[in-house]
C-alpha cells in the first residue's frame, strides 16, 4: 500500500471524527486534564483530511447540492483550522469559543453522517437500525448528563438514564428538576436529546449521508423509504430535507410567538418551550411546568404551547399533503381568474390523502371530546380560579397535552378521577403518524373503531373514503393494540409488586404516561425506586420505538436467514364467539 492509499483510507476513517467529537465535548467543560488546545490541535490534524475529501466529493458527482455542501464544509473546516493555529501559536484565536464549538461539533456530526448511513445502516433492516439509533443516543446522553459540569449537585446513572431516555424518547417524565438541578449546559444537552429524539437522528444522519454521496442508489431509496414511511421511492430524499427545514422553521415561528406571549421571560425559555412544545417533550425549566406562578394565568403562551404540540403531533405528512392541495386549489383558481398571467396547474388533480383524512377528523373528535370532558369535569375543581375565558383555555389546553406533550397548566394531584380516566385514553390514543408524539397512534383508533363498526354491522371488507382497507393494516393495528396492553398491564403489575404501598391507579398513569411518551404524572415519578425507574424507563423506550418495531428489530437479529418464498397454506375457521 502506498503513501496515498495510506492517506486516502485513514481520511475515511471514521475513529479520528469520534474521538474529537469527545474530545469537544470534554473540551465544553474546560476539566483540568484536558485544556481547550487538545481541540485544537486534533482541528489542525482533521482539517486536511475534510478538505481532502470534501474535494474528492465535489469532483467525483454531479449534483449541485453535493458540491454546495463540500464547498461549505472547505471553508468552514478552514476557518476552525485558522482559528485552532491561530491559538496555539499566538495566543489569539479568531472566533468566540461558543462559536468555535458549535461550527466544530456540526462539522463532525455531518462528516460522521457519511460513515452512519452509507458504511453501517444499509446492511441492516430498517428496524433495526432505529432501534439501535435511539438506543446509542439515550447512551451517550446519559454520559453527557454526567458530566460534572451538567448538573449542580451531581447525578446518579440511573437517574442519568432516565433523564436521557424521558428527552431522547421525548417523554418528559423527569426524576430531576430541569429549571433548577441542571446548570446551563445541562439544560441544552436535554435540549439537544429532544431535538434528534423528536426528529429522528437518522433523518439528520440520511440526508447528509446522501448529500456526501451526490448520488442515491436503489438500495438507498428503499432503505430511506421504508424507514421514514415515504411511501413514494421519487420523493424520499426531498421528503428528508421538507421534514428538517419545517421543523426548524416552525420552531422559529413558535420561539416568536412564545416571545411576545411572554416577554419578560428570556431568549433561551422561549427556544427550549418551543422545541419541548412541538416535539411534544413536556420538559420545562419551570419547577411547576406551566402551573408555575402567574404562568398558569397567561393564556396566550398556553395557546401557543398547544399550537405548537398540535402541529408536532400532526404528522409530517399531513401538514405536506395539506399544503400540496391548497397550493394546487390557489393555482387552480388564479388559473380560472387570469389564464393569461398563471399557466394552467401541470396535475389535473391534488385531493387530500386517506391518511390525511383519518387523521384530521380523529384528532378533531379527540380534542372536541377531551376539551367538553375536561370543562365539565375539572370546571368546579382544578379551573376554580379561572373566569369563563381563562376556564375555555385551560380546558383546551388540557385537552392537547395528554396527546403525548407533557405540560401541565392545572395541579395534576388535584385531578379528579373521571378526568384521570379521560386522560388516560387521550394519553393512550397518542399523536399521529410520522409526528414526534407518541401512543398507538390516531390511526391505529380510527381503523380500530371503524373495524368494531364494520364487525357490528356484519361486513367483511372495510371500506373507507371509498377506499378498501387492505387486512395486513387491520392485522398490524389488532397488534399494536395488543402489544401496548400487554406492555402497560405488565409494567403496572410489575412496579405495584415492588411498591405495593402506591396507588394502582397513579401507577397505572405513570406507565400510560411513560407508554405513550406523555410526561404527565400525578406525583409520583419521585416516589419510584430504582427498579420501578428501569421498568418505566424500558417503557419509555418500547414506546418511542414501538413495541412492534423493537420486536421485528429483535427477530432480525436473531434470525437472519431470508426465506426463498411465502409458503401458502390452507385456510381454516376458528370460532371465537
Amino acid at each position: 500500500m502506498t503513501s496515498k492509499d495510506r492517506f486516502e483510507s485513514f481520511a475515511r476513517s471514521w475513529w479520528l471524527q469520534a474521538v474529537l467529537l469527545i474530545v469537544l465535548v470534554l473540551s465544553i467543560q474546560r476539566l483540568s486534564f484536558l485544556p481547550l488546545w487538545v481541540s485544537w490541535i486534533g482541528m489542525v490534524v482533521y482539517a486536511p483530511l475534510l478538505v481532502s475529501k470534501s474535494i474528492d466529493r465535489a469532483r467525483a458527482f454531479r449534483p449541485p447540492t453535493t458540491k454546495v455542501m463540500a464547498l461549505f464544509l472547505i471553508v468552514t473546516v478552514a476557518l476552525l483550522a485558522v482559528h485552532s493555529f491561530s491559538g496555539l501559536v499566538f495566543g489569539m484565536p479568531l472566533l468566540p469559543v461558543g462559536t468555535f464549538f458549535l461550527l466544530a461539533i456540526f462539522t463532525l456530526v455531518v462528516d460522521i453522517s457519511e460513515h452512519t448511513f452509507l458504511k453501517f445502516y444499509q446492511n441492516m433492516h430498517p428496524a433495526l437500525a432505529f432501534v439501535s439509533t435511539f438506543f446509542g443516543i439515550i447512551v451517550l446522553g446519559t454520559g453527557l448528563l454526567m458530566l460534572p459540569n451538567a448538573t449542580k449537585n451531581g447525578i446518579s446513572l440511573i437517574d442519568a438514564l432516565f433523564t436521557s431516555t424521558s428527552a431522547v424518547c421525548v417523554t418528559g417524565l423527569a426524576v430531576l428538576d430541569t429549571g433548577k438541578d441542571f446548570t446551563f449546559l445541562g439544560q441544552c444537552i436535554i435540549l439537544f436529546l429532544i431535538q434528534v429524539g423528536g426528529i429522528g437522528i437518522l433523518t439528520f444522519t440520511n440526508l447528509f449521508g446522501l448529500l456526501f454521496r451526490g448520488e442515491k442508489s436503489f438500495k438507498d431509496i428503499i432503505f430511506l423509504t421504508d424507514l421514514i414511511s415515504s411511501g413514494n421511492l421519487r420523493t424520499t430524499f426531498r421528503s428528508l430535507a421538507k421534514i428538517i427545514g419545517f421543523v426548524f422553521v416552525v420552531e422559529a415561528v413558535g420561539v416568536f410567538f412564545i416571545v411576545l406571549a411572554s416577554p419578560h421571560t428570556d431568549l433561551f425559555f422561549a427556544i427550549f418551550h418551543s422545541i419541548s412544545a412541538f416535539c411534544n417533550a413536556g420538559f420545562s425549566t419551570l419547577s411547576n411546568s406551566l402551573y408555575e406562578g402567574d404562568f398558569r394565568f397567561n393564556y396566550a403562551l398556553q395557546i401557543v404551547i398547544a399550537g405548537l404540540i398540535i402541529a408536532g403531533g400532526i404528522g409530517y405528512h399531513v401538514f405536506f399533503n395539506v399544503f400540496a392541495v391548497v397550493r394546487f386549489r390557489i393555482h387552480r383558481l388564479l388559473n380560472r381568474l387570469v389564464p393569461v398571467v398563471v399557466s394552467k396547474p401541470q396535475k389535473l388533480l391534488v385531493k387530500w390523502d386517506i391518511n390525511t383524512t383519518l387523521v384530521w377528523r380523529t384528532t378533531l373528535i379527540l380534542l372536541g371530546a377531551g376539551w367538553l370532558l375536561f370543562y365539565a369535569f375539572e370546571y368546579h375543581n382544578t379551573m376554580a380560579e379561572h373566569g369563563f375565558w381563562g376556564k375555555l383555555v385551560v380546558a383546551f389546553f388540557g385537552s392537547v397535552t395528554p396527546r403525548t406533550a407533557g405540560f401541565n397548566s392545572v395541579d395534576m394531584t388535584a385531578l379528579l378521577n373521571p378526568t384521570v380516566m379521560v386522560y388516560l385514553l387521550l394519553m393512550w390514543i397518542g399523536a399521529s403518524p410520522g409526528s414526534t408524539g407518541g401512543g398507538i397512534k390516531t390511526t391505529v383508533f380510527a381503523i380500530a373503531t371503524l373495524n368494531l363498526i364494520n364487525q357490528i354491522r356484519g361486513r367483511d371488507q372495510l371500506v373507507f373514503k371509498w377506499q378498501t382497507i387492505p387486512n395486513t393494516v387491520i392485522s398490524r393495528v389488532t397488534t399494536i393494540i395488543s402489544l401496548s396492553l400487554i406492555a402497560l398491564g405488565l409494567s403496572t403489575t410489575l412496579i405495584v409488586s415492588m411498591q405495593p404501598e402506591l396507588p394502582v391507579l397513579s401507577v397505572a398513569f405513570e406507565c400510560f404516561s411513560a407508554y405513550a411518551t406523555v410526561g404527565l404524572s400525578i406525583g409520583l415519578t419521585a416516589k419510584l425506586c430504582t427498579a420501578s425507574k428501569i421498568v418505566v424507563t424500558i417503557l419509555m423506550f418500547l414506546g418511542r420505538v414501538s413495541f412492534l418495531t423493537f420486536l421485528i428489530a429483535l427477530v432480525a437479529t436473531i434470525n437472519k436467514r431470508t426465506g426463498a418464498g411465502k409458503m401458502i397454506f390452507p385456510e381454516n375457521n376458528i370460532t371465537v364467539n
